[in-house]
């Protein structure tokens, strides 16, 4: 089942066209794996998605739901969870009112998600600690389970192994495995670091100039290389 239907996409910075015509698709219980170099619009792409930035055309379908001119709050009410690049967790807040912050869409009275602790269990120790006190790694997996605090059906995440100690970058990954192989949720991941990207993508797209020029089955990006491509 398709969760995210993108077609047409354009998005404009004065006088220059950073989406161009884009077309793609994300499927329920599978990793899509978006990967470009700096300055391709990939970022820009998810802050499209999210509303943060009007489209300038195109139209953007999450379920049977059009998003198109949908404020961003309500795409959040609707399901997608965002974690932007940086992690923007609020230094001054505890851990666990920085998770709660993802409970704003949920009816009144909703209680954290005891699996955001299961996923990452430094959470639960680091409960009543403040969000600035935590290593970059920590504070990426707190901005994760801020989104998951969501119940999302759409996880985006912006370039989550940035900056990011390699033990850290592995349990980032066994948690979106998990995530996608429970079948709860479709994960849209934005990725340079192509090891990490190919080691999870169900399917690939690769941005450059604004449009999406190769896109295939994650098990054939290698043989497509997609390797050399972001290196050239």
């Amino acid at each position: 089942m398709t969760v995210l239907s993108v077609q047409g996409l354009n998005q404009y910075y004065g006088g220059s066209h950073i989406l161009r015509d884009l077309d793609f698709e994300v499927p329920m219980g599978q990793v899509t794996c978006l990967l470009g170099r700096n300055g391709v619009g990939k970022t820009t792409l998810l802050k499209t998605l999210m509303g943060v930035v009007p489209a300038a055309s195109g139209s953007i379908r999450f379920g049977d739901r059009q998003l198109s001119g949908a404020p961003s709050f309500a795409r959040a009410a609707a399901g997608l969870g965002y974690v932007p690049q940086g992690r923007e967790i609020f230094p001054r807040l505890t851990v666990e009112e920085n998770l709660m912050v993802g409970l704003v869409t949920r009816p009144r009275g909703t209680v954290l998600p005891e699996r955001i602790f299961e996923l990452f269990p430094v959470l639960a120790q680091m409960r009543h600690r403040r969000g600035g006190d935590l290593s970059g790694g920590q504070q990426q997996q707190l901005a994760i389970g801020r989104a998951l605090a969501m119940n999302p059906r759409l996880l985006i995440l912006d370039e989550p192994t940035e900056g990011i100690q390699p033990s850290i970058i592995k349990d980032i990954e066994r948690v979106i495995r998990t995530l996608a192989a429970s079948g709860e949720m479709a994960i849209l991941l934005v990725e340079q670091y192509y090891d990490f990207a190919q080691s999870l993508a169900d399917h690939y797209l690769l941005m450059e100039r604004g449009e999406i020029i190769r896109r295939g089955r994650g098990e054939s990006m290698a043989g497509d290389g997609i390797r050399q491509l972001l290196a050239v």
